[in-house]
């Protein structure tokens, strides 16, 4: 097989195969990713991990129930539930009653969750604005055009973290 990745250096060989580019897809989410995390555990939050921003976007502002996140994120509620119960140790999230039903508990994100969001937004445009210098601006947005072009109007679930998962 000539169209495989080199297993001994852990790299694409030829990135104009078309199995490469999911992986060159990925290889920019992840190099993106992690820098995010890097700088945000310097500015305070080393405890945050990929799948929190994905759930804290799920919870969004208006809170969700354990049973509406699980949908949201993919996941069992069962599963929604543990992702809860740490975000919650860690501070970023809460659960309170729903004042619609006092039966249900709803999560809502605390001003640490919130502090989180915010800074990686930040981070976001910082790292989206170093990738325009190192590609010009024309050209990253002709990527981002054509990326939104081919995934569509769905394009960006919150349901990722589960769907790698299952």
């Amino acid at each position: 097989m000539d169209n495989v990745v080199d297993q001994n250096v852990n790299q694409v060989v030829d990135p104009r195969n078309g199995f490469e580019l999911p992986l060159l897809l990925f290889a920019g989410f992840r190099t993106i990713i992690d820098e995010l995390h890097a700088e945000l555990a310097r500015q305070g939050h080393p405890e945050a991990r990929p799948a929190h921003g994905f759930a804290l976007q799920a919870i969004g502002l208006d809170g969700a129930t354990a049973s509406e996140l699980g949908r949201r994120l993919g996941v069992s509620k069962q599963a929604a539930g543990k992702t809860v119960d740490r975000l919650e140790a860690l501070g970023y999230a809460e659960r309170a009653d729903d004042p619609g039903d006092a039966r249900r508990k709803v999560v809502r994100l605390t001003p640490h969750g919130l502090d989180v969001l915010a800074r990686s937004a930040v981070v976001f445009d910082q790292i989206r604005e170093r990738w325009a210098a190192a590609l010009g601006e024309q050209r990253l947005r002709e990527l981002e055009d054509g990326l939104a072009q081919l995934t569509g109007p769905s394009g960006f679930r919150l349901d990722a973290a589960g769907w790698f998962g299952g």
